[in-house]
């Protein structure tokens, strides 16, 4: 059998002897020592000929369980040149919220109350939990590592190629480096202003970096919210190869609520802007800000604040209660406090009230306190007090097959407001099991994977689409023809 290479140039073949048995294998697919080789004869490979048989039926077959262990066959898939393709077969299918559902749990063998969570592109997890325990996990989710950090509590998290890792706490001051294949601490940043004696031991409050899916994102800088114990906070923007801080953006004092520190940033690098937001809630409800800067300038573009500020003509008294960024459709969504209604705002055309809202299904009678909003792949998973929802638009208007009434009053929505709120439809995708398990406190999408952690529960949920989504049934009268 001979596995497909994309871009390989096909018809060379190259026979090996793998411990003993033949195998035909594209010599595109080998490594440059095997392919190059100039001898016609077979190739004699002293490895193990099961884990090469392994790695060819997994390809060949990805819904059946692999014979061994994953991260055995995908170290040894590095040996043939076949490490990206098994990765594929292993990966889940691409993630579709409504068809998503519990696939796994990863449990740390160690104090296993998740504090953070760093997936990456290709589905790998970097965790944090415990008293500063950080857990590193392959993109077959895998155990790789675990070592205990200097901090105290890790409560921001992100991961960094290649195998590193950046982290803040809020009971220590400083940014942090990890290299979490060796397990211990590479470097510390910190928040520094010899003007002002009141800028000292700054804590971090959240951090912003774009782990590299391809080369233009490795020069991604890093993004971090600092606060000092004077609440004087700031966003800094560090070199993602000197760990130097190249710009500061949004000193505040943080004295009142519209000049806390930021809880959420989110670069918007194909903008030039930066997106930051608090969200703070107590005995009379919610209140927050959301800002827009621009990087190059560092002044504020656009602003509003909940309740009251910009944009409470329409839902006034109902501030929001988490709010995040869909970079790719560059849409804002908010989740309400109160009514629980999703607000989508268009990147493009903010105005004084640019707020689109839609209404949840029968579940959604319990409000948006508490609740926590992720976007992912251009789907918006908001987590409520009876369950797991998730927003997606309707494929119908991007492809053409809605009626012509539809795609009228679509088009005439979007040439009016920026966004269609018919395109939008909702769904629960957790059983009332799922929703009994507790509160969901952390939401982060990595690879084809929504990793999901409850309030005092322990262990992290893996979601993924089933390999039978979208599969097509078949009566049988149909076989029968």
């Amino acid at each position: 059998w001979k596995p497909p290479v994309p871009g390989g140039r096909r018809g060379t073949v190259k026979q090996l002897n793998v411990g003993g048995k033949l195998f035909a294998l594209e010599a595109s697919s080998l490594p440059i020592s095997l392919s190059l080789s100039p001898s016609p004869n077979t190739i004699f490979v002293d490895r193990d000929p099961a884990l090469l048989s392994a790695i060819l039926s997994a390809i060949r077959a990805p819904s059946a369980a692999p014979a061994f262990p994953a991260g055995v066959l995908l170290d040894e898939a590095h040996s043939y040149g076949l490490h990206d393709q098994l990765l594929a077969a292993l990966s889940p299918p691409p993630l579709v919220g409504f068809s998503a559902s519990r696939a796994s749990t990863l449990s740390p063998s160690s104090e296993p109350f998740p504090t953070a969570l760093a997936p990456r592109h290709d589905g790998s997890l970097c965790l944090a939990h415990g008293a500063g325990l950080l857990t590193h996990y392959s993109p077959a989710l895998e155990h790789l590592t675990t070592f205990r950090t200097h901090l105290h509590r890790i409560t921001s998290l992100r991961q960094l190629p290649p195998g590193l890792a950046v982290a803040g706490s809020s009971l220590s001051p400083g940014l942090h480096v990890y290299d979490l294949l060796k397990g211990r601490h590479v470097a510390s940043v910190q928040w520094s202003d010899p003007t002002d004696l009141r800028v000292q031991k700054a804590k971090v409050i959240a951090i912003a970096a774009r782990p590299a899916a391809d080369a233009a994102d490795k020069n991604s800088p890093i993004l971090a919210t600092f606060e000092c114990p004077h609440r004087e906070n700031c966003i800094l923007v560090f070199d993602p190869v000197t760990l130097k801080p190249i710009q500061e953006i949004g000193r505040q004092t943080g004295s009142a609520a519209k000049s806390s520190a930021p809880g959420r940033v989110v670069h918007l690098q194909e903008l030039g802007l930066v997106f930051a937001a608090s969200v703070s809630s107590g005995a009379f409800g919610y209140s927050g800000y959301m800002r827009l800067w621009d990087i190059r300038s560092g002044d504020v573009v656009w602003e509003t604040s909940e309740p009251g500020g910009v944009g409470r003509s329409s839902r006034f008294g109902d501030p929001f209660a988490d709010v995040d960024v869909d970079v790719k459709q560059q849409i804002l969504y908010k989740v309400c406090s109160k009514s629980g209604d999703i607000g989508a705002a268009d990147l493009r055309c903010l105005g004084k009230d640019p707020w689109v809202y839609m209404s949840s299904g029968p579940r959604g009678s319990g409000g948006g306190h508490g609740s926590v909003l992720h976007c992912y792949k251009s789907q918006v998973f908001v987590s409520r007090k009876d369950g797991l929802e998730v927003w997606s638009r309707l494929e119908e208007q991007s492809n053409g097959t809605a009626n012509l009434a539809e795609q009228t009053r679509a088009k005439e929505n979007i040439n009016n407001k920026g966004i269609n709120e018919n395109c939008f439809r909702s769904c629960y995708v957790d059983t009332e099991e799922d929703a009994d398990r507790g509160m969901i406190h952390i939401m982060e999408g990595g690879g084809d994977r929504l990793f999901v952690t409850r309030e005092e529960m322990q262990g992290v949920e893996v979601w993924e689409t089933s390999q039978l989504a979208g599969a097509i049934s078949l009566s049988l009268s149909s076989l029968l023809v």
